[in-house]
């Protein structure tokens, strides 16, 4: 290694990896939870609006090998961004992604998502898998998989409107 990438590496942020997965039962078909993931203004709803979020960009390819993108703060906060890319899609069964975070610009994390819809009787049960790889902040895995947690009853919120 040269000199310039050891000093480049010693002042880099620390990171930290993490892996949980949330599951979440649905009184609807896996046909139903799936569009809520796959149709843009669905997502969007669950995804990205809420008490206090301003959305200031939204947009989706959903394929594989397309991206979705957000821009969004909360209230008067910090611009966040959302970048995310479809690795792999098998309709109504299961939805690869990685994606980027960035806050006011800068990188907060990278990961790697799985998720799995599953028939249960007559509705689904959702498996969420994240592995991610956080930028200096040893909670930030914690904190994450809180934040899919909200996002999972809020897609609840979003199924029981549309039903």
């Amino acid at each position: 290694m040269n000199e310039q990438s050891t000093k480049s590496a010693a002042t880099q942020p620390a990171v930290s990896h993490a892996t949980f997965a949330v599951e979440r039962a649905y009184p609807v078909p896996p046909e139903r939870v799936f569009f809520a993931f796959s149709n843009l203004d669905s997502k969007r709803r669950w995804f990205a609006e809420g008490e206090g979020w301003v959305v200031l960009e939204f947009t989706s390819d959903f394929s594989v090998g397309g991206s979705e993108f957000s821009r969004f703060r909360f209230g008067d906060g910090p611009e966040i961004t959302n970048d995310t890319q479809y690795q792999n899609i098998v309709t109504n069964e299961r939805i690869v992604i990685t994606y980027r975070m960035a806050v006011a610009g800068a990188p907060i994390s990278v990961s790697l998502a799985t998720i799995e819809f599953s028939p249960s009787g007559k509705g689904t049960v959702l498996t969420y898998t994240e592995q991610g790889v956080y930028f200096d902040d040893a909670s930030a895995g914690a904190n994450r998989e809180i934040g899919c947690r909200e996002l999972m009853e809020a897609l609840a919120r979003e199924l029981a409107v549309a039903a």
